[in-house]
């Protein structure tokens, strides 16, 4: 068996970029898990952990382990605290966001099940990730005028 410490400080990585300025874990890679994702997160003060977005394959669920971040869904925003553990379901209603409106670092753990074939839509700006069974982008765009299913078609 494998462990992982929530209160470590042992990163994969970090995004540095204004705004977006995060540390993550892959805690669901050092734990050996395959059917359920798991990623802990500190985001720093003023700073969004992604886009407002959905999932239309996986369920992703929130723990709050450290700090008041807010959180956005379609119902509007509300301020969660250490413990809260919140369920994004497939589809529009399970859009989310996690902002760090606060003058601390927050750190939480993101669940999420793990079906590959994801269909990730960022509602904010209309772009669409398609991704294949390996996890590999085939199309980040926005999507365009609707074409006939037959058309180029032989």
């Amino acid at each position: 068996m494998k462990t992982f410490n929530l209160n470590s400080d042992e990163w994969d990585g970090t995004r540095d970029r204004e705004g977006w300025r995060i540390k993550g874990a892959l805690v669901g890679q050092h734990i050996g898990g395959e059917l359920i994702g798991a990623t802990m997160s500190e985001v720093e003060p003023g700073c969004k952990l992604w886009p407002y977005h959905t999932h239309y394959l996986n369920e992703e669920w929130v723990i709050v382990l450290r700090g008041e971040p807010t959180l956005r869904t379609p119902e509007g925003e509300q301020v969660l605290t250490e413990g809260d553990v919140v369920c994004f379901p497939r589809g529009k209603e399970g859009a989310h966001q996690i902002i760090n409106r606060t003058d601390s670092t927050i750190r939480l753990l993101m669940l999420s099940s793990m079906i590959r074939g994801e269909v990730i839509e960022y509602l904010d700006t209309g772009k669409v990730l398609a991704k294949d069974v390996e996890d590999e982008d085939i199309m980040f765009a926005r999507p365009g005028p609707t074409i006939e299913f037959w058309e180029g078609e032989d």
